[in-house]
């Protein structure tokens, strides 16, 4: 196994953790404010395990981007659909998702009334989950499964 390959499964893999702790975030923020309950420490945990999954991701992607074929620095790469995805968009898309999360988690801490912070977790992580998705399908890579 390579080193490359290494990353790629991890990455690959690793994505169904933060897909799941964000969701899990979602769904807990949304029965919070809709059912009005309380911002609790199990809250705040499972929102900020959410975040660093997604941060740690980010960092074995880009450990992945440097060791990846599919990213190249020529002349052809922005007329390329698969070097220009891999090089460029993929990167900018989890980039942006990244920081949705990560202004979704610093509202929330921010916040003073419950509903508030509920309600900054379910619209931005849930913004972050659409662009992931989005970035996933535009890969046309299969949604479920390991990327071989």
């Amino acid at each position: 196994m390579t080193l490359y390959s290494f990353f790629k499964y991890l990455h690959s893999g690793f994505r169904y953790v933060v897909l799941i702790l964000i969701l899990l975030a979602i769904i807990q923020a949304l029965a919070g404010l809709f059912g009005k309950k309380a911002y609790t420490d199990g809250n705040r945990k499972l929102n900020l395990f959410a975040m660093i999954s997604a941060h740690t991701q980010l960092l074995i992607g880009l450990v992945l981007y440097f060791l990846s074929p599919f990213v190249q620095f020529n002349a052809q790469t922005m007329k390329q659909a698969d070097t220009r995805y891999w090089t460029v968009e993929h990167l900018t898309m989890m980039i942006f998702a990244l920081v949705l999360i990560t202004i979704g988690h610093s509202r929330s801490k921010k916040a003073v009334l419950p509903e508030a912070k509920h309600r900054a977790i379910v619209v931005f992580y849930l913004l972050a989950v659409v662009v992931i998705l989005a970035a996933i399908i535009q890969s046309h890579r299969p949604l479920f499964g390991i990327s071989a």
